[in-house]
């Protein structure tokens, strides 16, 4: 029995040779990668065109939108001179306001006589 722990064991003289016989390197030059001054690939910029995230929405604003065209759960209105927020859900909006109020008009009616600073 041996003191030294099993992970741990010297190569036998022909496993040695095995090894420095073969090149420790490839002999194929790897291919460098792009720099800052050279010219992207095609293939780059195909992936920017084709991605939806960079597609320009024609849809209307949220804005504009009615309330029952609006996907959010929770709506935010908040006022530019006191910083006040005030949030509400869709659902909330919707009985409140009915279904067909445009968003910007509820956001304004919500807002209404509550700011600290007027002018």
């Amino acid at each position: 029995m041996s003191d030294r722990p099993a992970s741990w064991r010297m190569p036998t003289p022909k496993q040695m040779e095995k090894l420095a016989s073969k090149p420790s390197r490839p002999t194929a030059e790897p291919i460098p990668a792009p720099g800052p001054a050279d010219d992207l690939p095609e293939a780059y910029w195909d992936s920017i065109v084709r991605d939806p995230r960079g597609q320009i929405r024609t849809g209307v604003p949220v804005q504009q939108r009615r309330l029952s065209e609006i996907p959010r759960h929770v709506l935010r209105v908040s006022c530019r001179r006191c910083d006040r927020i005030v949030e509400i859900q869709t659902i909330d909006a919707a009985r409140l306001y009915g279904v067909h109020a445009i968003w910007k008009d509820v956001g304004m009616k919500l807002l209404d006589n509550g700011c600290q600073e007027r002018t």
